[in-house]
């Protein structure tokens, strides 16, 4: 097996750097905390700044955690491919993940949003690598979205093979209720990246997620 596709398969937290929540400065800096903390996938969310920035953050990035840690790009497959990251995520609105597939080959993470059980169907059978299932509950990323039927996490659970992290409002408060259904993988933001005990919210995180 690929190392990238070993290291995904033994990740369960996936921390996403959103720019319409912090500064590049205190992305960087949570970086920076994330190598050796306990995060196994940092992925960089920018849909406000220029592509040139968004290309010069991500290779700072790549730069910095030299491997150590997966990281994925949001949307941008250019970007995700010039900066030299392990991958990109696509929404159900982006080109698919077959076609992603067609302009990057076979070692890259390609990773699908999904709201429905035939969206991670589809996400599969297109060949991706790793599918972001939400929102679960409530939040500020997309608060148009209502939270999903917690019965859909299970069903999830039990027929999908690629890995599944359950994304949208999670915490610590509220992570072994998605461990309870069968999810031992998240993806968050804002309850680590607002922190102001991050390596410490990290480990309760990961100590939740391992049972």
């Amino acid at each position: 097996m690929p190392l990238k596709k070993k290291l995904l398969n033994e990740s369960n937290l996936y921390v996403i750097l959103d720019a319409q929540v912090n500064t590049y400065e205190e992305l960087f800096e949570i970086v920076k905390k994330s190598v050796g903390s306990g995060v196994d996938i940092l992925q960089l969310r920018d849909k406000i700044s220029s592509a040139k920035k968004v290309l010069e953050f991500s290779r700072k990035i790549v730069e910095y955690i030299n491997h150590k840690l997966l990281f994925i790009v949001n949307d941008r497959v250019d970007i995700a491919l010039l900066s030299g990251a392990d991958g990109v995520h696509v929404g159900q609105n982006d080109i698919s993940a077959g076609d992603v597939r067609r302009l990057t080959g076979k070692n890259f993470l390609i990773g699908t949003s999904a709201q429905r059980l035939e969206h991670c169907r589809a996400a599969e059978e297109a060949g991706a690598d790793y599918i972001g299932l939400g929102s679960v509950y409530k939040t500020k990323t997309k608060p148009e979205r209502c939270p999903m039927d917690q019965t859909l996490l299970t069903e999830v659970a039990r027929s999908i093979q690629i890995p599944v992290f359950a994304i949208g409002g999670i915490d610590q408060t509220n992570v072994r209720q998605i461990v309870d259904k069968g999810l031992k993988r998240v993806a968050v933001c804002r309850s680590l990246c607002c922190s102001d005990n991050f390596l410490e919210e990290v480990s309760l995180l990961k100590k939740i997620l391992r049972g």
